[in-house]
């Protein structure tokens, strides 16, 4: 999904790049830097090997690596403790390169790729359960984690059919899918002896939407139905959805059935704690979990402080908008909830509804387009399109999240939202989502690293997401001070909206997972002070009991942003251009700590 998207293998990718560079390396004369070049080329092929589905992502499942394109990844304990031992190994490594002797590029290129693996090796070798690539999700299903909900996506929006080969390939992963069921369905089963499980609540969504893929008739579900459409548009011959049906009625469904009974059986053991701390080492998992999720050395202590400091202050500037505009009356979260009921605001949750919401989306992408070139001396030339969230997983999925483009140009870029119910998007807070997922947030930040032409792709799709979450909310503070709001107080409040729910996403996540918080005391905090609708505020409350300390990674990396811009304005003075300060983005994402010095090394020349 993260970014949706879930980006663990997408940030595998950031190994690719470093191909091109081999030849280049080498006519440098530094061995030092061919080493590097040599060692990460060598890592990324292995992790190309061990994931097909990041091959057909980036485009890349073609030619030599066209087998591929017929595969899906593995998800059983023995292949994450394959993965996890190879992994140790490739820092064993890294780490003997004299890195003294490095080229500055190069030296920056070994520390990114130290730290990815560092931190991809820590919670694997600690703890026994879960996610064990960097990514800390403890639990193997739940309402967002688990190939039940990750692969049919996954089949439906980024295996291209446009051939026959394609076709068949797509229906080799049909199989394949089958198989990948069975072994999360063993790997839940495995961490059952940890209690490491999700809450009751949360398998109650993953249940249903389960239920959701497996009850439907075989020919309606997604699985059979992208693939007759697919190949009926592109005039490829063959009786598709008898195939397609056959596979899933006789080995999807059954795996699908024995996934379900597992969760049955679990959800009936399950507590009601939202929080990590109840697993083994928790506490320690949590405060790992957060410093991995922000890049940074904050605990959980000082992330609380900071989140309740910025909820103050962002509420206060709220609470002067709404003033100005009449609305005086009640709390400013209460303020912002008779806001989110204004009929004047909404949508019909239909499907015209829907279809005219997307349709304002694009006329605000539009808008800021024109923009940009204000603030940014280089453009992403990827196409973006705004799609809703699939249905049958719309109850688990975040509000709203992007997909990149495939580098090969097959695919673009996708901006998700969630329009399960239509009034968790009122109009005066679609254009800050807007700016967030699609421009000048995620689709331009990662299209541009990936089309940078001389950069590797070490620099280009690392997966750190502060980084990445944080420039996105810089983003919108950025669209602001374009002047999209020049004529619009309510939209203007709509973007502080934004920012309040991230600083109250610091107190919520670590009020679940630090102060033990409850679902419900989690749920009344957020609904009180951000005046969201509690059915999307609900579904936020439920991805961080699943992801620790993500949420947290957007107000953090935001604020280090900004720090880094006023350094540098600081330093350069008169000279400071907002232009040539972007082009930051170019060098690809980093640890926070990385970019502040990176950024205050080019504002002194």
């Amino acid at each position: 999904m993260d970014r949706r998207q879930f980006i663990g293998s997408a940030g595998l990718a950031l190994l690719a790049g470093m191909l091109p560079r081999v030849a280049s390396a080498a006519a440098s004369g530094n061995a030092a830097d061919q080493a590097l070049a040599a060692l990460v080329e060598k890592l990324w092929e292995q992790k190309l090997d061990e994931n097909p589905e990041l091959a057909t992502n980036m485009g890349l499942d073609k030619g030599a690596r066209a087998g591929q394109r017929s595969k899906l990844g593995r998800y059983s304990k023995a292949a994450q403790a394959e993965s996890l031992a190879r992994d140790k190994a490739a820092l064993d490594q890294l780490r003997a390169i004299d890195r003294a002797a490095l080229s500055p590029q190069a030296r920056l290129n070994h520390d990114v790729v130290v730290y990815m693996y560092e931190q991809g090796t820590k919670g694997g070798t600690k703890y026994p359960y879960g996610s064990s690539d960097g990514y800390y999700v403890p639990y193997a299903i739940s309402q967002i984690s688990g190939p039940y909900s990750d692969i049919p996506d996954f089949l439906d929006s980024q295996h291209v059919i446009e051939t026959k080969a394609d076709a068949d390939a797509y229906v080799s992963r049909l199989h394949e899918f089958a198989r990948v069921l069975d072994e999360s369905t063993r790997f839940q089963q495995d961490d059952v002896r940890y209690g490491a499980f999700a809450p009751d609540f949360c398998l109650d969504l993953a249940m249903g939407q389960l239920r959701s893929l497996r009850d439907k008739p075989v020919k309606d579900i997604i699985l059979v139905e992208s693939l007759v459409r697919r190949t009926a548009e592109k005039k490829i011959a063959g009786d598709w959805g008898a195939i397609a049906e056959k596979i899933v009625a006789g080995e999807v469904f059954p795996a699908l059935d024995r996934q379900i009974s597992l969760v049955a059986g679990l959800r009936k053991a399950a507590v009601h704690d939202a929080g990590v701390w109840r697993l083994p080492k928790g506490d320690e998992y949590y405060a790992d979990a957060l410093m991995n999720a922000t890049t940074t050395t904050m605990t959980p202590e000082e992330v609380h402080q900071l989140g309740l400091e910025q909820v103050a202050d962002i509420t206060s500037q709220i609470d002067a908008i709404l003033k100005k505009q009449g609305m005086t009356k009640g709390s400013v979260g209460e303020r912002l909830t008779a806001l989110n009921h204004d009929p004047k605001q909404l949508y019909p949750n239909t499907d015209k509804g829907r279809a005219d919401l997307i349709a304002y989306i694009n006329s605000v992408i539009k808008v800021i387009d024109a923009k940009l070139p204000q603030a940014f001396a280089t453009l992403p030339k990827a196409k973006l399109e705004v799609k809703r969230v699939p249905p049958f997983i719309q109850d688990g999925a975040p509000n709203g999240y992007y997909n990149s483009a495939a580098l090969d140009g097959s695919r673009g870029a996708i901006y998700y939202i969630n329009l399960k119910d239509t009034s968790d998007w009122p109009r005066y807070g679609l254009p800050t989502l807007t700016y967030h997922e699609g421009t000048p947030g995620h689709h331009l930040q990662i299209s541009l690293a990936q089309e940078a032409k001389d950069l590797p792709m070490l620099r280009k799709d690392a997966p750190f997401g502060a980084y990445v979450e944080g420039w996105a909310l810089y983003a919108e503070q950025l669209a602001d001070e374009l002047g999209v709001y020049a004529k619009d107080p309510l939209g203007r409040a709509g973007f502080l909206q934004s920012f309040l729910f991230r600083a109250i996403r610091l107190v919520t996540d670590t009020g679940i997972h630090y102060k033990r918080w409850s679902r419900e005391k989690a749920t009344d905090y957020m609904v009180e002070a951000s005046g969201f609708a509690r059915p999307r505020t609900q579904r936020e409350v439920d991805r961080y009991c699943i992801w620790p300390g993500q949420a947290c990674s957007y107000k953090v990396g935001h604020m280090s942003w900004i720090k880094a811009r006023e350094k540098a304005k600081a330093i350069q003075g008169a000279k400071f251009d907002l232009r040539q300060f972007h082009q930051i983005l170019l060098d690809g994402a980093l640890p926070l700590t990385m970019l502040e010095q990176l950024v205050e090394e080019r504002a002194r020349g």
